[in-house]
Order: C-alpha cells, then structure tokens, then sequence
C-alpha cells in the first residue's frame, strides 16, 4: 500500500497526517468543499511530507477519444498554474469520482475509467511529475490504480469510511470546515428553471431581446441600456436584501419569486453588455454581497432555454462574488458551469484559472474600488458642472468685460424716469445728444 502525509496548514499549525488510500478519499470532500460526483480531481503535492498544493477539477469527459488530450490538458494546467505561484510539484495525486450508471456496479466503472487514470498517469510524467496515487471513488468504494497488492487493495474495492468518523472529519469540524453536499446538489441550485414558468420566462427573453439587443448595439442606446440595467439590479437587490432567508433550496424558491420575469430577463440581457456585467462587479464585499449573489443564481436560473448560453455572465458574476468572499468551492463551480455554457467568456476563463491557482481576489477587489471611486469623482465634477452654469457664464462675462468698461455702459443705459425728465426740463442735456443715444 502507498503511503502518504500531507499537512492542512503551515507548521506553527495543527498539522494532520493522511496515510494511504483510504484517508486519503475520505479527505477528497473536504479538500473540495464538497463531494465532487462525475470528475477529474488533480491535487498538488509539494515536500518531502506530501503537503497539498494547488487542485483542479474537471467534468469527466464522455467520449474516452478525448481522454488524452485532455489528460495532457490537466496535466499542464496543474504543475504550470503551480510553479507560477513559486512552487513546482513534487508528485501528484489523481482521483475519478463516479457513480454508476443504471444496471452498473462500481468495479465496472473503475475498469471503464481505467484508460483515463492511465492517460493522467502518462501526461503527469511526461512533464517530469510523477502521480503517487490514482484513485476511483464509486458507489461508496474506492479502489487504488496504482497499488497491485489485493491484500490491501481488492478486486472489489475497500469501503468507504463512515462520514465524519475519520481523523480528516475531525480536523475539519474543528476548523469549521464544511461539506456542503455533492456537485450535482450545488450546480442544481445554478441550473435553469423546470417549472411551468420556463415559458413565460422565454417569452419575457425574446421580448427583451428584441428591444435591448438593438440599443446594446448603439453606442448612445448602450449607455442608456447601462444605466438602466445598473438601476433595475440595485432595486432588486434591496428587494431580496429585506426578504429573509431560510433553507438554501428554500431561499431560492423564495428568491425566485421576488423576481418578475420581464424584470430577470431585462437584467439578463443587460449583463450581455461587457461594461454593464463589469460595474455589476463591483457589488463584490460588505453586506452588497450577499444580496448580489442571492441575484445572480436566481438570474442564472431564468436563462431557459434557448437562452442557456446567456447564463455565462451572471454566472460568473456569482463566482467571482463567491470568490471575493472566500467561498472558493462555490466560485469554482459557478465558473465551471459559466465556462460550460461559453467555454470563450474571457471573464470566466480568468477568474477560474486565478482561482485555481489561488491567488488573492484582493488586487480585482482594488481594481474594481478604483473604477468606481473614479466614476463617483467624475459624476460628482459633472453635477458640479451642472449646478452652477449661472456662475461660469458671470465668470466669463466678467473675463471679457472689465469692470471699467462695464461701469461707462452702465451710465449709457436706461434710467430712471424721474431723474430723467427733471435734466431735460433743466436744459443740462443737449436735446439733440440725448435723442441720439436714446435712437
């Protein structure tokens, strides 16, 4: 049996040890944050004492032609995206989690998967990485790819240990660190409506649609359409922020209701604009971003079909808030999906690589502060503007006039009619001038 260690934390931290195959599934959920059902699950190791490093996970792919392109794929992104952050991998560790398929049992998926684990084996090695365990986790069994020894590693695979009874559990639970249930539960929470709604939310799509995409398309309608869309998102967001919450699935169905459907589909197509979906980033921190989050799911949820492509950007709106608040299992599954709806949005690819690689959302967090506190000074210099037109005109007036020049003019102009009348009737004033500046 392979043995292996790893540390949760840095060394002036409790440091929990994992050995063999066994620990080491049962530690898969809590490395995720959730049970990660139907994927590729690449974790970095790092030392002499197999610290975890980065991961990455990926949908198993269903044609078995595209295993190895896409085991070299994964491969890359691991050990590159690792010695990027300073720190290149000592060995791999490989899981394929799958349940079967109706009329199938566990050991017939890992011999189907066998191919696969295979492919990661060679790719990883390739790049001078060895994997120092490759493990399939199906139907509450595991089996080891690369252990020969049936002592330890049987043709039927080994049991899973009870949920929360091994030393990983421990550890987690006194880290409060929690499992929140499989992938398939938290993309289901992203993944369009199947109720009798669907059509009255397609309908609201091809209305908004055919009366944004236009504007969108002109620069001064684009603008307008900004603004508009920014607006609807911050009365929405007060909407659900005084709705309270209960249950995860029950919010949802709450929150779902909150949202009219000519109001989600006019934000939809809105956030298609990239300058609109960017400022909505900005609802990223503080109590905003609860509220936008709860937002952007219950929007992911009305892209129907055949609008399902249309979800990328508040999905990934979801994920990069998820992100920014430190829910790290939560953004990469938004992100995944968002790149499963468009594997070309440019925001999402970037925010799933950063996130992978785990970076600090803090420099987008500064980026995005910036864009708005240079917008807010520039509003408030154009209300400025805007306010005292009055005082720039006298300004100007007094530029081009002199205070001499405007003091001879104002002696040239009408006066009273008392003072007047009483000089013509003296004879001081010459008729004759009088009349000519009076003419």
């Amino acid at each position: 049996m392979n043995q292996h260690h790893e540390s949760t934390g840095p060394a002036e931290e409790q440091q929990i040890t994992l050995r063999g195959p066994a620990e080491l599934a049962d530690a898969l959920p809590y490395l995720m944050g959730f049970h990660p059902s139907d994927s590729v699950v690449m974790v970095a190791l790092h030392g002499g004492r197999g610290r975890f490093g980065g991961r990455l996970r990926l949908g198993i792919p269903e044609a078995p032609h595209e295993w190895p392109a896409v085991a070299e794929q994964l491969a890359e992104c691991l050990i590159k995206g690792s010695e990027r952050r300073g720190a290149r991998p000592d060995a791999i560790v490989v899981f394929l989690c799958r349940d079967p398929a109706e009329g199938e049992n566990g050991n017939q998926v890992m011999e189907r998967l066998r191919p696969l684990a295979q492919n990661l084996r060679t790719a990883c090695g390739a790049l001078d990485v060895p994997v120092l365990e490759a493990l399939c986790i199906s139907d509450g069994r595991y089996w080891s790819y690369c252990c020969p020894d049936e002592r330890c590693c049987p043709v039927e695979g080994n049991r899973m240990a009870m949920p929360g009874t091994s030393v990983m559990a421990a550890a987690a639970a006194y880290a409060g660190i929690q499992v929140r249930g499989t992938l398939r539960e938290m993309e289901a929470r992203l993944a369009p409506l199947a109720t009798s709604a669907v059509a009255e939310q397609q309908r609201a799509l091809d209305s908004a649609g055919a009366e944004l995409i236009p504007k969108i398309l002109d620069e001064v309608g684009r603008e307008d359409v900004c603004r508009q869309t920014l607006d609807l998102v911050r009365r929405l967001m007060e909407r659900l922020r005084e709705a309270p919450t209960t249950t995860p699935s029950a919010s949802d169905v709450d929150d779902d209701r909150l949202i009219g459907h000519d109001e989600a589909a006019a934000v939809i197509l809105g956030l298609q604009d990239r300058e609109t979906r960017d400022r909505a980033a900005e609802w990223m921190e503080g109590p905003e971003a609860d509220c936008a989050l709860r937002l952007w799911r219950a929007l992911a949820r009305r892209c129907v079909a055949p609008y399902e492509e249309h979800a990328a950007a508040p999905l990934t709106l979801a994920g990069w808030v998820s992100w920014s608040t430190g829910d790290e299992p939560g953004a990469r599954v938004a992100l995944g999906l968002a790149l499963r709806a468009d594997p070309h949005y440019t925001f999402a690819q970037l925010l799933h690589e950063a996130c992978n690689q785990g970076l600090d959302p803090e420099t987008l967090r500064r980026c995005l502060r910036g864009s708005r506190s240079a917008r807010t000074a520039e509003q408030e210099q154009a209300v400025e503007r805007t306010e005292s037109p009055r005082e720039e005109r006298r300004a100007r007036h007094r530029a081009v006039h002199p205070a001499s020049t405007r003091r001879r003019k104002s002696l040239r102009g009408p006066v009273c009619p008392g003072p007047t009348s009483s000089r013509r009737r003296s004879g001081r004033t010459p008729s004759n001038r009088r009349g000519s500046r009076s003419g």
